[in-house]
């Protein structure tokens, strides 16, 4: 049996979506995550538009079955950005920890980090989580949170039971 999670990637941003700027950040995540733990099973750049982000959410969460979706951009304090209202609207719980670990991590590196409006919920038996939109930034967070995730994953996926430290 394959124990691999599957993700799919969702980058926001206009200027991506129109080829005007390469997906730098996207494809750093799909790097950052260790080929023998994780499979992506889609990589997509969409432009910043919330209908737009809850189909392909719920199309990777429902259909193809993503035990890990993971956004980066749409997360500051444009009117274009709208990633966290997309990731809440079409999650059935919150699991604010781990966006809330995102920001208290990068406070440490930059005050700006408070400004980051990035969700992090559950959709069925997917975990979707926002990332920053700067490359740096999220190699910086998906570094920080990924051994915390991968035991999320498996607790949700029913390969664990327990959260208490032995």
């Amino acid at each position: 049996m394959d124990n691999k999670y599957t993700v799919g990637i969702i980058t926001a941003s206009d200027k991506g979506s129109k080829g005007e700027r390469e997906d730098i950040s996207g494809r750093r995540i799909r790097e950052i995550l260790p080929a023998e733990n994780y499979e992506v099973v889609s990589c997509k750049v969409l432009p910043d538009e919330q209908e737009e982000l809850e189909q392909e959410m719920i199309h990777l969460a429902d259909e193809c079955k993503c035990n890990l979706i993971l956004t980066t951009g749409g997360t500051g304090f444009s009117r274009r950005d709208v990633t966290p209202e997309a990731t809440l609207a079409v999650c059935d719980r919150n699991a604010p920890g781990i966006a809330e670990a995102i920001r208290a991590y990068s406070m440490t590196i930059t005050k700006r980090a408070m400004l980051s409006r990035g969700a992090s919920a559950i959709r069925g038996q997917s975990l979707i989580v926002n990332l920053p939109g700067s490359p740096k930034a999220v190699e910086e967070s998906l570094t920080y949170i990924l051994d915390s995730l991968e035991h999320g994953m498996d607790i949700l996926l029913g390969r664990d039971g327990e959260c208490a430290r032995r």
